[in-house]
């Protein structure tokens, strides 16, 4: 068994760590921190978890002195440097898994989308978690990042649980009723992060809906050269024919399908007359593929677990 902790677990993704760490084989939560629940029972507030296990609120060198395997830091931008200095001075070989954007451009940390970076991992204890827009579009472009004419053109929209638990209008039930709220129109994070992992330029058009969780992504692609549907179709069951967590389906998929699934949809390919703009429809939850499933993923691959194990599989099916 190896100890893991959790630093920032009161947000929606800190709970879907939570109850993905309680059922892995090989995994024991050793401690979750959380400013605003510290004392109170976690399986008060995460049903899958059965324990007597607390929340507690631990600074970051008390963290560091816990002796675990790995730490997921759950924080928001900006807040993991402290855990992180604690944790190289204390426990260097302590595995860091984080969700944040801290380092998802820092080339010292291994940035982890597995169905696309696996390969490149060699053996770091430091690894980013993607975004969950950013999983989406490069997910739906990958297959054909090499065919590509222009910048892709991607337009997402997100449940509520993705703006996480601190009020704003972004997860205001009242002002997201019977709305679409736009956002973040030019530059967004997760654009640049698109830009820099998957090495193309890419637009972005980021918006907020009522529904709490789930993203639905659509992709407009200009190619190269002519294609058929069929064809792009193929080029996309191909590219992710060994990945259990890829689904590819004829029609555009829906978001309200995806919900509380553990992979992604890719389907409508959607061909344009003359062959060369074709539109891609993805869908993933941010809470699990766009979050806590990926970092189990990057978390059993840093540890040497196999990828999949701990991630219920047959939810997706």
């Amino acid at each position: 068994m190896r100890r893991v902790g959790i630093v920032g677990a009161r947000g929606h993704t800190g709970a879907e760590l939570i109850a993905l760490i309680a059922r892995h084989p090989q995994l024991e939560l050793a401690f979750v921190s959380s400013r605003e629940l510290a004392g109170r029972l976690v399986r008060d507030h995460v049903a899958a978890f059965d324990g007597e296990l607390r929340y507690e609120n631990p600074d970051a060198d008390a963290m560091a002195e816990k002796n675990v395997d790995a730490v997921i830091l759950a924080l928001p931008n900006g807040k993991s440097r402290p855990f992180e200095q604690a944790l190289d001075v204390c426990a260097p070989q302590t595995v860091i898994v984080d969700l944040s954007a801290d380092h998802r451009f820092d080339a010292g940390w291994y940035y982890g989308l597995p169905e696309l970076t696996r390969q490149r991992y060699k053996g770091e204890r430091r690894v980013a978690n993607p975004g969950c827009y950013a999983t989406a579009m490069q997910l739906a472009i990958a297959p054909m990042r090499d065919m590509l004419a222009a910048p892709p053109q991607c337009f997402g929209v997100s449940g509520y649980s993705g703006a996480g638990t601190t009020p704003s209008d972004r997860n205001d039930p009242e002002k997201l009723r019977d709305n679409l709220m736009p956002y973040s129109l030019a530059d967004h994070l997760h654009q640049r992060e698109v830009t820099t992992h998957l090495g193309v330029p890419v637009e972005f058009m980021p918006h907020v809906a009522p529904h709490f969780r789930g993203i639905t992504m659509t992709v407009n692609l200009w190619l190269r050269e002519p294609m058929s549907a069929d064809g792009v179709k193929e080029s996309y069951r191909e590219r992710y024919a060994q990945e259990p967590l890829i689904r590819i389906v004829d029609e555009p998929p829906w978001v309200v399908r995806i919900a509380g699934r553990h992979g992604v949809e890719i389907g409508g390919f959607a061909m344009a007359a003359g062959g060369k703009r074709v539109v891609v429809v993805a869908t993933l939850d941010n809470l699990l593929k766009g979050a806590a499933t990926q970092a189990m993923q990057n978390l059993n691959l840093a540890l040497g677990f196999d990828e999949f194990a701990g991630v219920p599989l047959e939810a997706h099916a």
